[in-house]
């Protein structure tokens, strides 16, 4: 009984010893790599350290659980079916962390290049399930089995599923063609025709999802998307024009009506944020009203939602300089005249 505890007490400290060993390399040489990391310019090294963190422990546990077992003098079938187990484990473990280096790249080239590569989770997604898939592939090869019948009998079966999975796979198609259009992107402002409006999150295999103003969420499938007429408030320019009608008596000059206007639009421009400083306002008539003459003020703003704050300032700074200048906005009136012939 001692003898065999005692025949037990190295294989356990070499066990330990590799646990040991992988806490210090992990705690302070990858943190050393880390610091030295993070003075580059380059991201991709941040990326691929970070993604070390955790596996190095666990690499190490496996080495000393490796070497533990062939100081246990097991039988060689035994011994060849634990260090098959160790194997997957260790190929497994390489494979999620290339996974998360895979996305970590995807990420960090998708906010360099926004107009070539989106930052979405379908192209994540995509690239975790490439390297999975082939990461369970090597797996397999590892331990005998044949890849070749298995890929001859997924092309096979991929047929039954692709119409089985019909709608899915039209919505992640759909999702493919909506990025690789760049006509929508997360981040823009879109408004459907069936009249939702609001910021694009995300495009993912299947849908996609909308953030309203008042900040609820409204999920899209990608085919129905893909088909319909879409306003992106944001292509060809975040910039864009704000339109505000107003009226004025019959009884104003017009001249310093244009004149009165235009300088309260530049002040709004140069002075509210989100307005474009150097956007020179103008203002076009356009219709004798029924009870005013009528015109479009024209203002600009950086991108959509900032229209709102412009046309609040605007219309309260327009309307006290109204009443200043003694130029009146008239109420809604019609005259009627009653033609009474004699009897």
């Amino acid at each position: 009984m001692f003898q065999r505890f005692e025949n037990l007490i190295t294989p356990i400290a070499i066990f330990i010893i590799g646990i040991i060993i992988g806490i210090i390399v992990e705690r302070v040489i990858l943190n050393k790599l880390y610091k030295l990391a993070q003075k580059t310019k380059w991201e991709g090294d941040d990326i691929i350290i970070a993604s070390l963190r955790g596996w190095i422990i666990f690499w190490f546990a496996l080495a000393g659980l490796n070497a533990s077992v062939l100081l246990l003098g097991l039988k060689s079938e035994t011994m060849g079916y634990i260090q098959k187990f160790i194997m997957i484990f260790y190929i497994f473990s390489v494979t999620m962390v290339l996974a998360k280096i895979g996305v970590g790249f995807v990420n960090m080239y998708s906010r360099k290049a926004k107009d070539v590569l989106p930052s979405t989770s379908l192209f994540v997604n995509l690239t975790r399930i490439v390297i999975i898939g082939i990461g369970i592939l090597v797996i397999l090869h590892s331990l005998g089995i044949s890849i070749a019948p298995l890929l001859t009998a997924l092309g096979i079966g991929g047929l039954a599923v692709a119409l089985a999975l019909q709608d899915t796979l039209s919505n992640l198609f759909a999702g493919l063609h909506i990025l690789m259009t760049r006509q929508i992107k997360p981040g823009d402002y879109v408004r459907l025709e069936s009249g939702e409006e609001g910021f694009v999150v995300d495009i993912t295999w299947r849908n996609t999802t909308i953030r309203e103003l008042p900040n609820n969420y409204i999920i899209v499938p990608n085919s129905k998307l893909a088909q319909a007429i879409v306003k992106n408030y944001y292509m060809p320019e975040r910039e864009m024009s704000v339109v505000i009608q107003v009226g004025v008596s019959y009884d104003s000059d017009l001249e310093k009506v244009e004149k009165v206007t235009i300088e309260v639009a530049k002040e709004v421009m140069r002075e509210v944020p989100g307005g474009i400083p150097e956007f020179e306002p103008f203002i076009r008539y356009h219709t004798f009203g029924d009870s005013s003459i009528n015109f479009s003020v024209i203002l600009r703003c950086r991108e959509f939602t900032d229209q709102y704050i412009i046309r609040h300032e605007f219309i309260k700074r327009l309307h006290k300089r109204y009443r200043q200048e003694g130029i009146v906005i008239p109420f809604p009136i019609r005259t009627i005249y009653i033609n009474r012939s004699d009897t």
